[in-house]
């Protein structure tokens, strides 16, 4: 517990100083600057040290965050790297990308009255700065099980898988289709989230712990997945969902018309100084933009299409703000990045002739739960408008696109196109091929980074058992 108990009081919640809109939309680099010891110290004391941590509940990975508060507030850096990797493989990501207002921050106890603690900050500072200050993963108890894993996918869920399995002896080679690890991470997710260096950072940590990656190459056409089947002990899958989910709607096919994912990954080329004819950049320069989503998809666009000089930005939402699934963080970043947003309008058309015009869209009610618990938003007849737009972003998410290899390998798949994996058992995610799992958005659906690292984690300990057995 802390050392003052009523520090929660006399400190109030501060997050590291953030530039101003009208600086960081002139550059693509992250936007939030660092807690030095002493700020990171003062934040983590307000911490109540709860007897049952909402907060440690509400984390997908169950980070011990109380405990790793405490280390921090008595200045034990090192300790508490160690024991924020205890659960999470990427805490320094996470720090940085996670929804922490719906997710532990939103559970503290202090959240309402007093400002909940700065969680994600702290634990973006604490591996950073250890890290900085030379601290690298504890390997020196680990006993080598004299096996091999292949992993397909270097994103969240394979990079998690490779972390545990490093730990646990298992040697791990990692597949990725990608010029350089982090799938999303590296190549959806913008840099003004999460700058590339944190990733090229946890390469360098994981292949310090023996993790070897192989890169720009596609498993099923550049090697074949048999191969990997005779090479290995085991296959874990993580490869995402990368299907784009479309409006079904006039006008999708016009020019002008973007999905999310491969605008977001041309603008990280560029940034990254890629020369890739396959990838060509688009620009919105100079145009007025309507992006069509309400999740953290749809933030990265609308920021994306800010600082590339976009005349205007708006984004449609067909629920209220409150109903939003992305980060309130991003929302109001977004705002105060002169994003415009229309809540409560639905897509009915992209007009144009040639070339997109507008969208024409309706306002709408929200009606009574639908069977994912959320409200179903209704029409309103006579509330149609157009939106005037050059350029129109669509950023409705993501499903799984199952390869068509699966099938010679009796790796089955639901209706929906995820994964079938085992949920109980010995062998969590293990699939219909038992030498075969998977975890991540190819298993759940499209979803959190911080739930693809849970699901990575969980699969490895499910691999080790297998290889135990």
């Amino acid at each position: 517990m802390s050392k003052h108990p009523l520090q929660y009081l006399e400190v109030p919640r501060r997050e590291p100083d953030k530039e101003s809109a009208e600086e960081r939309v002139g550059h693509f680099g992250e936007i939030y600057g660092h807690y030095d010891g002493a700020s990171a110290a003062a934040q983590a004391g307000r911490c109540l040290s709860c007897g049952n941590p909402y907060c440690e509940w509400q984390c997908p990975v169950h980070n011990y965050i109380p405990n790793w508060l405490e280390l921090i507030e008595d200045g034990k850096l090192f300790e508490a790297a160690e024991l924020s990797h205890q659960t999470n493989s990427l805490p320094e990501i996470c720090g940085r990308v996670c929804p922490q207002d719906r997710l532990c921050e939103g559970a503290c106890t202090l959240h309402d009255a007093n400002g909940a603690v700065s969680i994600g900050s702290i634990e973006r500072y604490i591996t950073d700065e250890a890290v900085a200050q030379g601290w690298r993963p504890d390997m020196s108890n680990v006993i080598e099980m004299g096996k091999r894993v292949a992993i397909v996918g270097a994103g969240p869920a394979g990079l998690a898988a490779a972390d545990v399995m490093a730990r646990n002896g298992v040697r791990s080679v990692v597949y990725d289709a990608y010029p350089d690890i982090g799938g999303l991470l590296t190549y959806g997710i913008p840099p003004f989230k999460l700058e590339k260096r944190i990733v090229s950072q946890r390469r360098e940590i994981l292949e310090g712990m023996g993790v070897q990656f192989v890169l720009n190459t596609r498993i099923g056409e550049d090697k074949a997945f048999q191969d990997l089947l005779d090479e290995f002990d085991a296959v874990f899958l993580g490869m995402g969902t990368y299907d784009y989910v479309q409006g079904e709607f006039p006008g999708e096919d016009l020019p002008g018309v973007y999905e999310a994912l491969p605008y977001l990954v041309s603008s990280i080329y560029k940034e990254l100084g890629y020369d890739d004819p396959s990838v060509p950049y688009t620009n919105l320069e100079g145009q007025r933009v309507v992006v069509l989503g309400g999740g953290d998809t749809g933030m990265d666009c609308n920021r994306t299409a800010i600082r590339q000089g976009a005349a205007s930005v708006s984004c449609a939402y067909r629920r209220d703000e409150e109903n939003m699934p992305g980060s309130r963080r991003e929302v109001a970043n977004s705002k105060e990045e002169n994003v415009q947003f229309l809540f409560n309008r639905q897509p009915l058309e992209i007009i144009g002739k040639d070339s997109v015009e507008g969208v024409r869209v309706v306002k709408t009610a929200l009606g009574e739960a639908g069977s994912d618990g959320r409200r179903r938003p209704e029409p309103i007849a006579g509330t149609e408008e157009v939106l005037p737009a050059d350029a129109v972003v669509i950023a409705f998410g993501f499903r799984p696109d199952p390869p068509s290899w699966f099938d010679e390998y009796s790796i089955e798949t639901l209706p929906s196109g995820r994964v079938r994996v085992a949920s109980l058992g010995n062998y969590p995610y293990q699939t219909t091929n038992p030498k075969v799992f998977a975890g991540g958005d190819m298993v759940r659906g499209s979803d959190l980074v911080v739930t693809a690292v849970h699901e990575g984690r969980q699969a490895a300990a499910g691999i080790v058992r297998y290889l135990e057995s």
